[in-house]
C-alpha cells in the first residue's frame, strides 16, 4: 500500500470515528423528530401546520443573504486551521462575528419591511389565521436571527472536528423541540402563536450552548477588541458575493417551491410539502453526519497543499454519500404509503408522491456534496457559480411555468431532479478546470460502481415489494433483503481493493482485541 493510500485510509478512520459520533446524534434526533412532528401536526391541525410551513419558508428565503456569508465563515475558518502554525483563526473568527452581527441587522430590517405585506396579500392563508401568521413571522424571524449569530461558533466546532460537542448540542436541541411539542397541549394563548414563541426560545438556548462551549475550548472564540481584519472581511465578502449565486439559487429552489405551492394551492398542500421536507431532513442526516465529518478534511488538505489526498477524499466521499443515503432511501421508497399511515394520523394529499420525489432528489444531490466542498476550498469560485448557480436559478421559473400550465404539484420536484443531474455534470466539468479533477476516475470510481451496486441490490427487494401487501412484514422483509444485497454489492463492486484491505484490517484488529 502506497504512502498516499496509507494517508487516505488514516483520514478515513478519523472521518469514520467522527461519523459514528454524529450517527448516534442522528438516530436519537430521528426518533425524537419523527414523533415530535406527529405531535405538532395533531396539536396544530393541517391548516395551521401548513401556515407555519409557508411562513417559515418565507423567512428562510432570507438565507439568500445569510447563506453565502455563512459558507464563507466555515470555509475561511477551516482553511486557516489547515495552515497550522501559519493560520490566523482568531482574526477570521472575530471578522466573522462582525459580519454576522451586521447581517442580522440587515436581514431583520429587510424582513420586517416586506414580510407582513407579503403574508397578508400573497400567501393563501385563511383570513381568520392571518393575525396568528403575522406572529409566527416575527417569532420565526427572531429564531432565524439567533441562528445566524451561531454560525461562527458552529463552524468552529466543526473545523476543530469536535463532533462529540456538536452531537450533544444537537441532541439537546432535539429534546427541547420535543418538550415544545408536549407543551402545545397546555398553550395559554393561540396554539400556533405559542408554538412559534417556544421555538424562538429553543433557538436562543442552543445559541448560548454553542457560545459557552466555544469560548471555553477554543482560544480564537474569545473575542477581543480590534482583532478583526479589514482585508479578511473584504475577502469573505468577495467569496460570499460569488457564492451568493449558488447559495441563493438553492434557497430559491427549496423555499421558493414552498411559496409557489402556497400561491397556487391551499395550505393543506404546503402541509404535505412540510411533511415531505421533514422526512427528507431525517433521511438526509444519514449522509449529513458523514459529510460534516468529511468536509474539514477536504478543506484542510487543500490548504496544506495535499491535493492528491484531497482528490481521494472527494471521490470516496461522493461514492459513500450515495451509498449511505441509498441504504435508507430505497427501503422508504418501497414502503412509503404504509410508513406515512403509521407516522401520521392524517396524511395530506400528495404527501406520498412528495416524499418519494424528494428522496430521489436528495440521492442525486448527495453525489455533489464533496464536490461543492472541494470547490469552496479553492476560494476561486466565480466561473463555477456563474454556471452551476445559473442552472439552479432555473428551478423557480420552470416550476412556476409547470404549475401554471399543468396544476400538478409534483412538477416542482421533477424540475429539481432534472436540474440536479445537470448541475452534477457541470460541477464535475468545472472542477476539472479548477483543480485538475479526474473526470474519468469520477466516472469509474463513483458512477460506474454505484450503477453496479444498484443493479445487484435493487431488483429482488423491488420484486418482493410489488408482490407483497403493504404492512410491517413487507417493510422488514424488503429492508432486510435490500441491505443484504447492498452489502454484497458493495463488496463485489462498490469498494476498491485498498478499501477492502482496510475493512479486513479493521476486522482483524477488532477480533484480536476480543481474543478471537
Amino acid at each position: 500500500m502506497g504512502e498516499k493510500d496509507t494517508q487516505l485510509n488514516a483520514g478515513t478512520r478519523r472521518v469514520a470515528r467522527n461519523t459514528l459520533l454524529l450517527y448516534v446524534r442522528m438516530f436519537l434526533l430521528m426518533l425524537i423528530g419523527l414523533y415530535t412532528s406527529r405531535v405538532v401536526l395533531q396539536a396544530l391541525g393541517e391548516t395551521d401546520f401548513g401556515v407555519y410551513t409557508e411562513v417559515g419558508g418565507f423567512v428562510a428565503m432570507f438565507s439568500l443573504l445569510s447563506g453565502p456569508l455563512s459558507s464563507a465563515v466555515s470555509r475561511f475558518l477551516t482553511f486557516e486551521l489547515g495552515k497550522g502554525a501559519e493560520g490566523r483563526p482568531g482574526v477570521v473568527f472575530s471578522s466573522a462575528v462582525l459580519i454576522q452581527v451586521c447581517l442580522v441587522a440587515l436581514v431583520v430590517v429587510a424582513a420586517e419591511c416586506v414580510g407582513p405585506w407579503y403574508i397578508t396579500h400573497h400567501l393563501n392563508i385563511p383570513g381568520e389565521r392571518l393575525q396568528a401568521a403575522r406572529w409566527i413571522f416575527h417569532f420565526s424571524l427572531a429564531a432565524f436571527a439567533v441562528n445566524l449569530l451561531s454560525v461562527p461558533y458552529n463552524a468552529s466546532i466543526i473545523a476543530h472536528e469536535k463532533m462529540e460537542a456538536f452531537a450533544l448540542i444537537g441532541i439537546f436541541e432535539g429534546a427541547a423541540k420535543f418538550a415544545v411539542a408536549l407543551l402545545l397541549a397546555a398553550a395559554p394563548v393561540d396554539t400556533l402563536v405559542w408554538y412559534g414563541a417556544l421555538m424562538a426560545v429553543v433557538a436562543l438556548a442552543v445559541r448560548l450552548c454553542y457560545g459557552l462551549y466555544c469560548r471555553r475550548h477554543f482560544a480564537e472564540c474569545r473575542l477581543q477588541r480590534r482583532t478583526y481584519d479589514r482585508r479578511t472581511v473584504r475577502e469573505m465578502f468577495s467569496f460570499a458575493g460569488w457564492n451568493f449565486i449558488g447559495s441563493g439559487s438553492a434557497v430559491l429552489r427549496d423555499y421558493g417551491g414552498t411559496l409557489l405551492l402556497g400561491y397556487f394551492f391551499p395550505p393543506a398542500l404546503a402541509a404535505a410539502r412540510g411533511l415531505a421536507t421533514q422526512v427528507n431532513g431525517v433521511v438526509y442526516q444519514f449522509v449529513s453526519s458523514f459529510t460534516t465529518a468529511l468536509n474539514p478534511q477536504i478543506t484542510k488538505s487543500y490548504a496544506a497543499g495535499e491535493h492528491a489526498y484531497m482528490t481521494g477524499l472527494v471521490l470516496r466521499g461522493s461514492r459513500f454519500s450515495f451509498f449511505l443515503l441509498a441504504a435508507v432511501c430505497i427501503p422508504v421508497l418501497l414502503n412509503t404509503p404504509w410508513l406515512m399511515d403509521v407516522w401520521q394520523v392524517t396524511v395530506p394529499a400528495h404527501t406520498v408522491n412528495f416524499v418519494r420525489l424528494v428522496l430521489v432528489f436528495t440521492m442525486v444531490e448527495s453525489l455533489s456534496y464533496p464536490l461543492v466542498t472541494a470547490m469552496l476550498s479553492t476560494g476561486k469560485i466565480r466561473d463555477y457559480q456563474l454556471l452551476v448557480g445559473g442552472l439552479q436559478l432555473l428551478n423557480l421559473p420552470l416550476a412556476w411555468w409547470l404549475l401554471r400550465t399543468t396544476r400538478v404539484p409534483e412538477s416542482v420536484y421533477v424540475v429539481s431532479i432534472a436540474l440536479a443531474l445537470a448541475c452534477l455534470a457541470a460541477r464535475v466539468g468545472m472542477l476539472r478546470k479548477m483543480i485538475a479533477f479526474p473526470v474519468r476516475r469520477f466516472g469509474s470510481e463513483v458512477l460506474a460502481r454505484i450503477a453496479a451496486v444498484l443493479s445487484i441490490a435493487v431488483p429482488v427487494p423491488l420484486f418482493l415489494a410489488v408482490r407483497m401487501p403493504d404492512g410491517f412484514v413487507r417493510l422488514v422483509v424488503t429492508t432486510a433483503v435490500f441491505l443484504l444485497f447492498l452489502a454484497a454489492g458493495l463488496w463485489l463492486a462498490g469498494l476498491r481493493p485498498d478499501e477492502k484491505a482496510l475493512v479486513r484490517s479493521e476486522i482483524r484488529k477488532r477480533m484480536g482485541r476480543k481474543g478471537v
